[in-house]
């Protein structure tokens, strides 16, 4: 079997080009695809605990800590200590962090909707059920 012939090759193919993709428009705003991605999922209402993110964006503690600490170097995010729970600390964003949120957005709605407009909705469909039951397996430990 050639390596384009398999599953996990296509995806990880197709996700660099996108992951490239990203972070070329994200360089432009000094930003990374991944932290356009800890952007997006900020509740800037509640704020979000630092702990819901890491799970949210498939990403190593390790990894989502430099990122914040990146973030607040950028001026970016602020943390709050929870009102409830002192272990707890909530991400919000600033007004610049509001300002990068809305360029991520655009990017990632300006990317699925050149997708849409090239991609049959069928296909899509198809190809988002396709995923779903990979994910599934893999969740599962149905493959290893």
């Amino acid at each position: 079997m050639k390596p384009e012939e398999t599953v996990d090759y296509n995806v990880k193919v197709a996700w660099h080009a996108v992951s490239r993709m990203y972070n070329a428009e994200a360089a432009q705003n000094d930003m990374t695809t991944s932290i356009g991605f800890v952007l997006l999922n900020i509740n800037q209402q509640a704020g979000t605990p630092a702990t819901k993110i890491a799970p949210l964006l498939g990403l190593e503690a390790r990894s989502l800590t430099r990122i914040l600490k990146s973030m607040e170097d950028k001026d970016l995010i602020y943390r709050v200590p929870d009102e409830h729970d002192k272990r707890l600390v909530r991400i919000f964003l600033t007004e610049k962090g509001l300002e990068k949120k809305e360029v991520a957005k655009r990017t990632v709605k300006h990317f699925n909707s050149k997708v849409r407009e090239a991609i049959p909705e069928e296909e899509l469909q198809a190809f988002f059920r396709v995923c779903s039951k990979v994910m599934n397996m893999i969740e599962n430990k149905e493959i290893f």
